[in-house]
């Protein structure tokens, strides 16, 4: 044993470098936070091909699509879907439909 205990010692790989370093993550972070619509889309949606080509923009560094997830998730962030709503949705009526007429049409126990 010419190394003794540190020859079996367990070494980290070092895999493959991030193409982001830590300061570029945390500039990407902000970025998003700010909205897409701050970046220039008509939603304020992030998708992963949105997310790709900002990074692309502003940092020169292509990722692909399905990496974005992943990227994301070492950020601490995960994935959201939107809700749907109609447009012509009336929040008060509905407020007063739930209140006032729910009752009346919901099964009761009987007692």
């Amino acid at each position: 044993m010419k190394d003794g205990l540190g020859a079996i010692r367990a070494k980290p790989l070092s895999g493959r470098p991030a193409k982001l370093d830590l300061k570029a993550k945390k500039r990407l972070e902000s970025t998003l936070l700010r909205g897409a619509r701050e970046a220039g889309y008509a939603t304020d949606l992030w998708t992963c091909p949105r997310i790709a080509r900002v990074i692309h923009k502003t940092f020169g560094v292509r990722y692909h699509v399905d990496h974005i997830g992943r990227l994301l998730h070492s950020l601490g962030w995960s994935p959201q879907k939107p809700q749907r709503r109609a447009i012509e949705r009336d929040e008060v009526a509905i407020q007063r439909w739930i209140k006032t007429t729910w009752p009346k049409v919901k099964k009761t126990p009987r007692g």
